[in-house]
């Protein structure tokens, strides 16, 4: 009877603070972002991959940023101002979450800048 080996779960310590030193220039002159996980290459080798990862914004010009996939966020620290095509603005804190769908359009803009921990239904590096 063959046996297979467990899986092992993946881990980066204090990311919030190591990870998010080295985040890409994304757009603008003020927006950052990269993934830290994905199920992509993972041993269930996901149809519907999802990945994860840090969104930074230091003031400036507004991100405006359109799903082509569904994502959740969650704000980690700083502030955002977080508006949609319907009118809908949030000023975001840390500690609230958000649920973006495929196809909606997102402005985010800061005073201060923010930081947000994503997880997206898409591949890794693909935002």
């Amino acid at each position: 009877m063959g046996s297979t080996s467990p899986l092992v779960f993946q881990h980066y310590a204090n990311a919030q603070k190591e990870f998010t030193k080295t985040l890409p220039l994304i757009g603008n002159e003020n927006a950052f972002l990269a993934d830290i996980f994905s199920s992509e290459n993972g041993p269930s080798s996901p149809t519907a991959p999802i990945s994860a990862g840090f969104y930074r914004l230091d003031p400036g010009t507004p991100l405006v940023y359109t799903y082509t996939y569904d994502e959740m966020k969650i704000i980690v620290d700083g502030d955002f101002e977080i508006s949609d095509e319907s009118g809908q603005t949030v000023k975001a804190a840390k500690g609230d979450v958000f649920f973006f769908p495929k196809g909606s359009v997102i402005t985010f803009k800061t005073e201060k800048g923010g930081l947000g921990f994503f997880c997206g239904q898409r591949g890794k590096d693909s935002a």
